[in-house]
C-alpha cells in the first residue's frame, strides 16, 4: 500500500513538473539569454540569495553583460556593463521606478498608497521637500545640528570618567549614531523636568534603538514578500515607532528639522489618518539610519584596522580643528566645523567612500512599462518585455580587479590623487568610467540624503577620534559582512567586535599605537 502510494505521487510530482515546463518562458528573438533554474516558482533564488556576488559574475562569465534569470517567480534582466548604467537611467519613459519603490515601501511600512489617483498627485510634493531641505543652506543647517548632537550624546560618556570602557564596535557605533541622527531629525522632547529629563530622554532613545534594530532585522524577510503579519515582532516593533511619531507627539517636540515640519504640514493637507501619517515617518527613521549606522561602522572598523588609515585620519582631524579659534583643551567648548572645513577633509573622504565601496551590496531595480528594445553602450540592441525588471548591480564594478586593483583589499588612499585631492578618474578596457561608485543609487532612485549621510559619517569620525582613544581587541581578526542584507544597500557586519575606548584628556594627543594605548 505504502509503494502504491509513492508511486501515485511520483506520477502526480512528475505530471506537476511537466506542467510547469510547458508553462515555463522561452527565450524570443532578440531578448537576453534566459536562465530559469528547475523549480518551478523559486527559479534560482536559492543560488542567488548564496551569494548574489558570486552567482552574478558566473552568469556574466556564462552570458555576457545582459542575462535574465528567473527568481522567486519574477524575471530580472541584469545589465552588468558599467558603460550600460547611463542607458538605462536615461529609460524613464520605459522603465519605472517611482511605482515600483512605492508599492514596495507601502507593504513593508504600512502607509497609505500613494500611487493611488487621490494622493499621487499631492506626493510630488512631498518628494520635492528633499530636494528643498537636504541641499545648499538646508543640508548645511542639517550637518550642524548633527554635529552638536552627536557632541551631546558624546558628552554623556564623559561622565563615566575617564578609564578604559569596553564595547561592541557595532553597539558603540549605532547607540551613538543612532541618538544624534534621531535627535537631529525629529527634535528633542521639550520640557522634561531637569532631574528627571535625562533618563527619561535615555530611556525613551534606548527603547527607539530597540524597536528600529528590531524591525530592521526582519527587513530581508519583508523585501523577499513575506507578510509582516507572519513577522510579528517586526510588526510590534513597526507599530510601537509609529506611536512615537504620531504628530500629536511630533508637535511637543523642540528643533525639528525642516525635512520632517515640512512633511508633517504636508501630510496634514493631505487629510491622511493619523497612524499612517505616522508610518510614514518610521519609513524616513528607517531611511535614514538603516544604510548610515552600517556605513559608519565600517568606516570606523577599516580605519582603526589600518594603522596608516589612523595615522592620514588624525593628522587631518588635528590639522583642520586646529584651524579653529575656539580652545579645544577647554572641555566645556564645543567643536564647530564649517562647510569649507568638511570639503577640505579628503583622507576622510576617501575612507568613506572606501569603506561603501567593500560594504555596499544594493541592486538598481526598474521595472519595463512596456516592451520596447534597449540599446546598450556597445550598440547592442536588447528587447526587453512588459513586466520584467531590469537590474543594475553596482558591487559588480566595486568587485572589479580591472577598475580596482585588489578589490577586496581596504586602502584608505584609494581615492586621493598624489596631491591629497579627491581622485574621481577610474578606468576600464581603457576607458574612464562616469559611473565607479555608487552606493546611493543613481538617477530616479538616487538617495536625495546622501550628501547628509556623508556628512554625519565624516563628523562621526572626527569627533570619535578626538574624543576617544580607541582600539580593536582583535585587529587582525576578519571580518565578514552579512550577505543576508544583498540588495538592500549597505551589509551590516555578521558580527560585532570588541572595542577597547577611554576618553582622552582634551588637549593630550590621539593614541597612534598599541603599547601606548595599554597603558592604565
Amino acid at each position: 500500500m505504502a509503494s502504491l502510494l509513492v508511486g501515485i505521487l511520483t506520477v502526480l510530482l512528475s505530471l506537476f513538473l511537466v506542467w510547469q515546463y510547458g508553462k515555463t518562458r522561452k527565450r524570443k528573438p532578440g531578448e537576453p539569454p534566459l536562465e530559469t533554474g528547475w523549480m518551478p516558482f523559486i527559479g534560482l533564488a536559492l543560488d542567488y540569495g548564496r551569494n548574489p556576488l558570486g552567482f552574478l559574475q558566473d552568469m556574466q562569465r556564462k552570458h555576457g553583460n545582459v542575462f535574465t534569470c528567473k527568481i522567486a517567480g519574477k524575471y530580472l534582466t541584469f545589465i552588468t556593463d558599467p558603460f550600460s548604467f547611463s542607458s538605462v537611467v536615461r529609460q524613464g519613459k520605459n522603465l519605472d521606478f517611482q511605482k515600483f519603490a512605492m508599492g514596495f515601501s507601502q507593504r513593508v511600512f504600512g502607509h497609505a498608497d500613494f500611487n493611488s489617483p487621490m494622493l499621487s498627485e499631492s506626493y510630488k510634493e512631498v518628494h520635492s521637500i528633499f530636494r528643498q531641505t537636504l541641499q545648499g543652506p538646508p543640508l548645511q543647517q542639517l550637518t550642524q545640528s548633527m554635529l552638536g548632537n552627536l557632541q551631546t550624546v558624546l558628552s554623556q560618556d564623559s561622565q563615566r570618567g575617564h578609564g578604559w570602557q569596553e564595547e561592541g564596535l557595532q553597539s558603540f557605533t549605532n547607540r551613538i549614531m543612532f541618538e544624534a541622527g534621531f535627535l537631529t531629525l525629529f527634535g528633542q522632547e521639550a520640557e522634561l523636568p531637569k532631574l528627571r529629563g535625562v533618563a527619561k530622554a535615555g530611556s525613551f532613545i534606548r527603547k527607539t534603538v530597540r524597536d528600529f534594530l528590531m524591525f530592521d532585522k526582519a527587513f530581508p524577510a519583508l523585501a523577499a514578500g513575506v507578510p509582516i503579519s507572519l513577522c510579528l515582532s517586526a510588526w510590534r516593533a513597526r507599530e510601537a515607532l509609529a506611536s512615537e511619531l504620531k504628530h500629536s507627539g511630533l508637535q511637543r517636540r523642540n528643533c525639528i528639522s525642516a525635512l520632517i515640519q515640512r512633511r508633517m504640514d504636508a501630510f496634514d493637507r493631505m487629510r491622511l489618518d493619523e497612524t499612517g501619517k505616522a508610518r510614514t515617518h518610521v519609513c524616513m527613521l528607517w531611511a535614514s539610519q538603516a544604510n548610515t549606522l552600517p556605513a559608519a561602522f565600517w568606516s570606523l572598523y577599516y580605519t582603526l584596522r589600518s594603522p596608516a588609515a589612523l595615522d592620514a585620519a588624525l593628522s587631518e582631524i588635528n590639522r583642520v580643528l586646529q584651524e579653529s579659534e575656539e580652545p579645544l583643551d577647554d572641555p566645556s567648548q564645543l567643536i564647530s566645523l564649517t562647510r569649507e572645513q568638511l570639503e577640505s577633509m579628503t583622507v576622510l573622504d576617501s575612507i568613506i567612500a572606501e569603506a561603501l565601496r567593500l560594504s555596499s551590496a544594493s541592486i538598481m531595480i526598474r521595472v519595463a512599462n512596456e516592451d520596447f528594445v534597449l540599446t546598450l553602450d556597445s550598440g547592442e540592441q536588447v528587447a526587453i518585455r512588459k513586466g520584467d525588471y531590469i537590474c543594475l548591480y553596482p558591487q559588480l564594478i566595486h568587485m572589479d580587479p580591472e577598475v580596482y586593483p585588489n578589490p577586496t583589499e581596504f586602502q584608505f588612499d584609494r581615492y586621493l590623487e598624489a596631491d591629497g585631492k579627491k581622485k574621481s578618474s577610474f578606468f576600464k578596457a581603457g576607458r574612464r568610467l562616469r559611473h565607479f561608485l555608487i552606493p546611493f543609487g543613481s538617477g530616479a532612485s538616487e538617495c536625495p540624503g546622501r550628501f547628509f549621510a556623508v556628512n554625519e559619517i565624516k563628523e562621526f569620525l572626527t569627533l570619535a577620534l578626538w574624543h576617544y582613544d580607541l582600539e580593536l581587541s582583535n585587529p587582525d581578526a576578519t571580518l565578514a559582512p552579512d550577505c543576508a542584507r544583498a540588495g538592500l544597500g549597505i551589509l551590516p557586519p555578521s558580527r560585532d567586535v570588541l572595542l577597547r575606548y577611554r576618553v582622552r584628556e582634551r588637549g593630550g594627543t590621539p593614541c597612534r599605537h598599541k603599547e601606548e594605548k595599554r597603558e592604565e
